[in-house]
């Protein structure tokens, strides 16, 4: 007898546990939901974001002048991000050199890009590990379009939104130039243009996707 009852004991703390973390999963659920931007909802479980892409104030005369466009877009919570980079103003003569382009700390442009601060990394790695370390970009016809993958996101603790998007210089050696500076930035020179990453209705990307022909580029 007192071993019946206590396996039957066994067995309702058995099924009480089964419904406590049932209810703890549901609780888990809903506190994500809670975390997840408003226009994930009102756009189906996608964000959308725009950074528009302007010469820096402090840019020295002779160098490009960038203007532009990237767009971000990320399904919530663990999409890709794709981001679609358009930018203008690089010479259109002679060979095209490559431009670096990065995700940078600040979204601070009171003096110019300079003020941007360095590459965004917040797990404290070496460059080209950070997670908007996007490359180097060979412009053609004195444009870059391209569409591309990457590891930063726009959710949650680690989001890129409010963050400044800056177009180099020079090429990125990709932190293979032997010094410190390569291990921080790549060494891809002054910063050309800059702008900061806003959350965006999905309309921009909807336009401009469509019109770019280009693989997707995976970094």
């Amino acid at each position: 007898m007192l071993t019946m009852r206590f396996h039957g004991s066994v067995r309702l703390l058995e099924i009480a546990l089964l419904v406590l973390l049932a209810v703890c999963q549901q609780c888990v659920s809903a506190d994500s939901d809670i975390l997840a931007p408003p226009e994930v909802s009102q756009h189906n479980g996608t964000m959308y974001a725009v950074c528009k892409m302007r010469p820096s104030s402090t840019i020295p005369e002779g160098l490009p002048k960038v203007y532009g466009q990237v767009l971000f877009k990320q399904d919530y919570p663990h999409g890709k991000l794709k981001v679609l980079l358009r930018f203008n103003g690089f010479p259109t003569e002679g060979n095209p050199e490559p431009r670096a382009v990065h995700i940078h700390q600040y979204g601070d442009l009171r003096q110019g890009c300079d003020s941007t601060g360095g590459h965004y990394n917040p797990r404290g790695v070496h460059h080209p590990n950070h997670p908007g370390d996007f490359g180097n970009f060979e412009p053609q016809e004195g444009k870059i379009i391209t569409l591309i993958e990457s590891d930063a996101t726009l959710f949650k603790e680690l989001s890129v939104i409010g963050r400044a998007v800056v177009v180099h210089e020079k090429r990125d050696d990709l932190g293979r130039g032997g010094d410190a500076g390569s291990l921080l930035h790549g060494n891809a020179g002054r910063r050309l243009g800059c702008c900061i990453i806003g959350i965006s209705s999905p309309t921009l990307w909807n336009m401009y996707n469509k019109q770019n022909n280009r693989p997707l580029r995976r970094n």
